[in-house]
């Protein structure tokens, strides 16, 4: 079934202590996107500038990610991150953001994305969220990814957000500011209670955890022994869960687990090299045997 992504679409300059990259491709929907084509049909909606390159949006479309929704702007420079991890590869600082043709992204969607079923909105401010959700047609699962500059600065239109969304992906720093609570299980609780029927805290190289009604657990990152470029991590477990859910056209209990599982096998493999070198190289076979040997890793 499809899924619509809307988000930011970057050239991300990254120093990690093993080597320096500039210009990348990055980006919180490109990360998504293409982690989810692997799974199901992607429709991206963002924004760039005079500077992207049509080589790009062609490798877009060769992973069936419709790109009808990418608005290029005469003239306009895309988003560019630059950013410094420290050795521990946990921790990063942002050196440089210029949001130039980013920071103006009004999106209107293309008639034809506002039936999709499935939709996420990436990580952006609620205000634009909620524009979006203004002009879907009833979608049977939306999702959103959150961060501190929202809940510290947009707080009353991101409670809004939540009171409309089916699901919550945020880390475990911003679940603790969100709720005022240092208790990360009892954070997550109380987020549920602003409104989403479930959330997931990503932890890191700790993996991630899971809230709603019905259950609550943790699932382990996967044993990756070599992490080159944490960069992109958290937006290709979104789209490993929710290529997984839009694939399986369900979003049950035993349906999320799985899919969280994909996500973070998904960024399992992100994390080995810089931009989507890894994912590019990869094939879903990959996927589905790293499957089994994290089923295989959690059976006793």
């Amino acid at each position: 079934m499809p899924l619509l992504v809307v988000g930011s679409i970057a050239f991300d300059s990254v120093q990690t202590p093993f080597a320096v990259r500039e210009d990348v491709l990055g980006g919180a929907a490109v990360y998504f996107s293409y982690a989810a084509s692997f799974y199901t049909s992607v429709r991206l909606v963002g924004v760039v500038g005079e500077d992207w390159p049509e080589a790009y949006t062609d490798m877009l479309q060769r992973r069936g990610i419709d790109t009808s929704g990418l608005h290029v702007v005469p003239g306009g420079k895309t988003f560019r991150w630059r950013g410094k991890y420290l050795p521990n590869m946990n921790d990063r600082e942002t050196l440089e953001v210029h949001l130039n043709v980013f920071g103006e992204f009004s999106p209107t969607l293309p008639e034809s994305y506002r039936r999709c079923p499935y939709v996420f909105l990436a990580n952006g401010s609620p205000v634009l969220q909620l524009k979006v959700l203004d002009q879907m047609t009833d979608p049977q699962l939306a999702v959103a990814d959150t961060m501190d500059l929202w809940i510290r600065e947009e707080h009353d239109a991101l409670l809004e957000l939540l009171r409309r969304l089916d699901g919550l992906v945020l880390n475990d720093a911003e679940a603790k500011l969100l709720t005022n609570e240092e208790n990360l299980v009892e954070s997550g609780y109380k987020v549920l209670e602003l409104g989403p029927q479930f959330v997931v805290i990503k932890k890191g190289e700790h993996g991630a955890m899971f809230f709603s009604e019905e259950e609550t657990y943790v699932l382990p990152a996967f044993p990756t022994r070599r992490v080159v470029d944490p960069t992109g991590a958290g937006d290709t477990f979104a789209g490993g869960m929710m290529g997984a859910i839009a694939e399986e056209q369900a979003f049950d209990p035993a349906t999320l687990k799985r899919a969280l599982a994909h996500g973070i096998l998904m960024a399992s493999f992100t994390v080995e090299d810089f931009s989507l070198d890894r994912l590019r190289e990869i094939e879903r076979e990959q996927l589905d045997e790293r499957m089994q040997r994290f089923q295989k890793m959690l059976a006793f």
